[in-house]
Formats: C-alpha cells, structure tokens, sequence
C-alpha cells in the first residue's frame, strides 16, 4: 500500500509542520470517518500523544451514537476534548426549520467562531478532502483567513512543490488541512488497513441502508447498502456514480460554498 504510507508521510508533516508553526493550535474531529483518520494522523505524529486539544462544535442535533463513540475514544486515548455550542441560539429554538444556510450558520459557524475566540486559538486543522465537495477543490494545506474566519475562496495563493506558507501577518486566522489530497476511497483503504475503529452507522445494520456521510440528524440521510464491512464498502465505492455527500441537506443549491465563505468546516 504504498500510495497510503506516501499519504500519510505528507499528512504527518503537514500536522508536525502545523505544531511547530503555530502555539495556538486546536483541531477540529467530527467523529466523521475523515476527522478520525485525522486523530489517527495525529497520534501517529506525535507517538501516541495529540499534544494540542480535539474540539467538536455539537449543534444540538448530534446523532447519539456519535456522542457515545466520542466519549469511548476520549477515555482510551486519553484526547483532551473541547465541546463548543451556541447554546444562545439553541435555547432560543435554532434549528433546520429556520433555514439550512440559517441553522448552520448559527449552530456551526457561529458556534466554531465563539469556540475559537474563547481559547485564541489561531490555527485549527481540519480533515477536509478536495474530492469531496466543489469548494474544497479551492482550498490549500495552510489557507488564510480573516480574523473572523471567513474565506476569499476566489483568492488562494499557489503551494508548489510541497512548499507551504506558515508565516502570515498578525491577526490572521490558519485554516490546516493533512488530508486535502485524499480520497473517499484513500480514507476507506487506510481505515482497513490500520484497523481504525468507526462508528457502526457507517455500516449496513441489516436493513440495507447505511450512512456515507455523516451529519445532523434533521439533516442527514443514509443511503440503500447492504455494506456491512470496510472491504465491502470499497468495492461500492470503486463502481457507484452518486456523490458522497448526496445525503448532506446543506450542500443542496450553493448551500455549502456561501457557508464555508462564511467560515465553515
């Protein structure tokens, strides 16, 4: 498997290279299949340590099981978690019925924003893959931000032969992305091949329908397979023609690229 150890020497320096640039670092885990390859990235790179703190924005419609598998790896692994939440926008009744682009920007964006200037955080790594989603494709492995994290996707300086800007001028805020040149498939192979555990709604549970992407409830919606194991899953994915986020409600229309102009993951 050498393509996935050359994918994963380049993510691990890009995580080292983060750590070493920058003193206020965090980085964000979903407890999605990408952000937990991610953690496993980090772990690696720093020998079993994350030596900078996990951060997941719970919007208040989490998927429970999701909760229950953050808290069982957070024991193992001994993770240093921190939970942010509009809880403002919560009590105050947030949620898709007032709009997906609404809804998520209150409960993610905002959310990540009010996270991120409690701690003065001034870089997070994020598990994002340029083949998942159109705006992605724009991104780079250190990607400038204003200092409300929003993003100029239309303006990104070139990273040519792995030579990535760590300097920026003060104020900024660093978007860090190990993952950027991995596949869906890339992460389904390496997950296989380390024995990376993941939650089971990734999986057929005997009802021929399973999750690919995974998301807020109101939000979120799995997909007809009878995949009950990782080989099986990526033998779909070698043949299938639907996109990976085709359950994921914000990504419909210009959903996604007005949200992640707007700071999102």
């Amino acid at each position: 498997m050498k393509h996935l150890r050359a994918l994963e020497d380049q993510s691990v320096y890009i995580l080292r290279e983060a750590y070493k640039h920058f003193d206020d670092l965090a980085m964000l885990w979903s407890m999605g299949k990408d952000s937990t390859v991610l953690l496993w990235l980090a772990r690696k790179a720093f020998f079993g340590h994350v030596p900078f703190p996990l951060v997941h924005i719970d919007t208040g419609y989490e998927m429970p099981e999701l909760i229950e598998y953050r808290d069982r790896l957070c024991r193992e692994w001994r993770l240093d978690l921190v939970v942010g939440q509009n809880t403002e926008a919560l009590a105050a009744g947030m949620g898709p019925q007032q709009g997906r682009v609404t809804c998520c920007t209150a409960m993610k964006i905002d959310a990540l924003k009010q996270t991120i200037a409690k701690h003065k955080w001034t870089a997070i790594i994020l598990g994002i893959r340029a083949d998942e989603e159109g705006t992605r494709a724009k991104e780079r492995y250190f990607s400038l931000r204003d200092k409300h994290g929003e993003w100029d996707f239309r303006d990104q300086p070139p990273e040519l032969w792995d030579q990535f800007n760590t300097t920026f001028p003060a104020g900024s805020h660093i978007r860090v992305h190990p993952l950027l040149d991995w596949t869906e498939l890339n992460i389904w192979e390496y997950l296989e091949f380390e024995r990376i555990p993941l939650p089971k709604l990734y999986f057929d549970q005997g009802n021929g329908m399973r999750y690919r992407s995974l998301g807020c409830v109101p939000c979120t919606g799995a997909v007809s397979s009878c995949a009950s194991t990782i080989p099986q899953i990526i033998s779909e994915l070698r043949v299938t023609t639907i996109a990976e986020r085709s359950g994921r409600a914000q990504d419909e229309g210009r959903g996604m690229e007005t949200l992640r102009k707007l700071g999102h993951m």
